[in-house]
């Protein structure tokens, strides 16, 4: 498995997204979407787990702020730009990912590894 967590600090499913892994003692690499943007690449493998909407976190502070809700915008560019309007976490092993905290799909992924 090649596991990376993308999240913030200060977002609980992300914290319990590691926890379920380091209980599993099962490596991954977190990435602090405060502190690092994702890559385009990044996203678009994500993309083809996750629809595009399914990212966007509306009720994040930024959607908020920029007012999204009333405005047509490119969607992946935003996400882009501004890291903190993604939900989170966003799991990602290769080319599947998931959104949200979601113990049974990392438990399928760690049994379909050990096949």
């Amino acid at each position: 498995m090649n596991l990376q967590i993308f999240g913030t600090k200060k977002c609980k499913d992300s914290k319990k997204a590691q926890l379920f892994f380091q209980e599993r003692r099962i490596p991954f690499q977190f990435i602090n979407l405060q502190e690092k943007e994702m890559s385009k690449g990044e996203l678009r493998s994500i993309l083809g787990s996750v629809k595009l909407d399914d990212l966007i976190d509306t009720e994040s502070k930024v959607y908020e702020d920029k007012n999204l809700k009333y405005m047509k915008y490119d969607k992946e560019e935003a996400l882009l730009e501004n890291p903190l309007l993604f939900k989170t976490p966003i799991v990602r092993d290769g080319k599947r990912a998931v959104v949200g905290y979601v113990p049974d799909v990392w438990k399928a992924w760690i049994e379909e590894s050990k096949k």
